[in-house]
């Protein structure tokens, strides 16, 4: 049996040109001639057999939960997932668990490196291909996405790129404003509604109850997919939404910004929400996100998964009951956000799909994507191990 030897995080930073944040606000905007530093976590776990289960992502909350429990994994057998998720989900029940996923996704990349098989084997793969949607950066003043008619162009541009779907985020900060959000969803409808599915995620941006159906009385007119975590409720209240799903047509999805299977769960049971939301980093790595999977079918509906990278992309191919892969954030001007660490030919660029809209899942064993540790290594900024 094999044992789990050496744990190690190491947080690098990348930049990201022309990005910034808007005025009074947090999310990511275009903003010609700045330079955002962002930091990620690259996550080895070394074992007696020589394999190493590797993921690259997580935040600083999340790294900090993982200084609770990787003492506790080290020696004991790496695959012993679900065990190993019970406890720790135990260990971190005063807080948000997003310290499992990073952590889990690696045990799940070392398993597919042992049995030399890719994740979505073991997990049992339904597809290999899937179509994305394009899901853009928050609106900005910069000359960008700066306008419903901007957003309406880029639209149509990701159509003409062979996208079957396009997801509008709104303004944020100082720049928030209900009114211009509606004309965005309004101009997008106008522009391409009879040919792309739609979406829209406010973000949590709308600041009441009443701004969020007005923006969604939009959505129903055009016919939109979804309405995503409109408000200022943060996403988590189910009386809130269910109240809001009885006065809209326009599907709701939520749970993004819960944690976990039960709150997914009781959302969906408490009619909160007509979709559910799942992220194999945020929701306890691959283990956890296949319970909200197998939850979701067992109550008749899809889920969707939040955000792009290969650990979601082995998730939706083991996945009947999810319809997209979410190709974020895209912008006619600035890059995507995500980092520059991998080798080979793996992409979540804007120009990663094929010509009938579609992505496929890496065919290697485990994650099945190569990770530039030259990189991540120049550019640590600090790292702890635990053995």
């Amino acid at each position: 049996m094999a044992t789990i030897e050496r744990i190690e995080t190491v947080e690098f930073a990348y930049p990201l040109p022309d990005v910034g944040t808007p005025p009074g606000g947090f999310d990511i905007v275009y903003d010609p001639g700045s330079t955002m530093e962002r930091r990620l976590f690259a996550v080895r776990v070394s074992c007696s057999d020589g394999l190493v289960g590797e993921y690259v992502g997580g935040n600083s909350p999340g790294a900090a939960q993982i200084n609770t429990f990787a003492d506790y994994l080290v020696g004991r057998d790496p695959t012993r997932r679900e065990h190993h998720w019970g406890e720790v989900k135990r260990a971190l029940r005063k807080y948000d668990r997003m310290g499992i996923g990073p952590i889990d996704i690696a045990l799940w990349d070392y398993a597919g490196k042992k049995y030399g098989a890719p994740i979505h084997e073991l997990l049992g793969t339904y597809r290999e291909r899937f179509p994305a949607y394009a899901s853009t950066y928050q609106g900005d003043r910069s000359g960008g996405l700066d306008s419903p008619a901007a957003y309406a162009d880029f639209a149509e541009t990701c159509l003409d790129r062979g996208y079957p779907g396009f997801k509008l985020h709104g303004w944020d900060g100082d720049w928030r404003d209900p009114d211009l959000l509606e004309q965005a969803v309004r101009a997008v409808g106008e522009r391409v509604g009879d040919r792309m599915e739609l979406m829209v995620d406010p973000a949590c941006d709308l600041d009441t109850f009443a701004e969020a159906v007005q923006v969604g009385r939009a959505c129903d007119e055009y016919g939109y997919r979804w309405y995503e975590d409109p408000y200022r409720d943060g996403g988590i209240s189910q009386h809130g939404h269910r109240k809001l799903r009885q006065t809209l047509s326009t599907p709701l999805l939520q749970t993004e910004h819960v944690r976990g299977l039960e709150p997914h769960t009781n959302f969906a049971a408490s009619e909160a929400t007509d979709l559910l939301r799942a992220d194999p980093e945020y929701d306890g790595g691959i283990t956890g996100a296949m319970k909200i999977v197998a939850a979701a079918e067992g109550l008749g509906l899809d889920v969707e998964f939040h955000a792009p990278g290969p650990a979601q992309r082995h998730c939706i191919a083991a996945t009947r009951n999810t319809p997209f892969y979410e190709l974020a954030l895209v912008h006619p001007d600035a890059p995507n956000t995500t980092p520059p660490v991998y080798e080979g030919d793996y992409s979540d660029d804007l120009d990663a799909i094929d010509a009938d809209g579609m992505v496929t899942v890496p065919g290697g064993p485990g994650l099945g994507v190569d990770y530039d540790w030259a990189y991540i290594e120049d550019n640590a900024v600090g790292r702890r191990t635990y053995e």
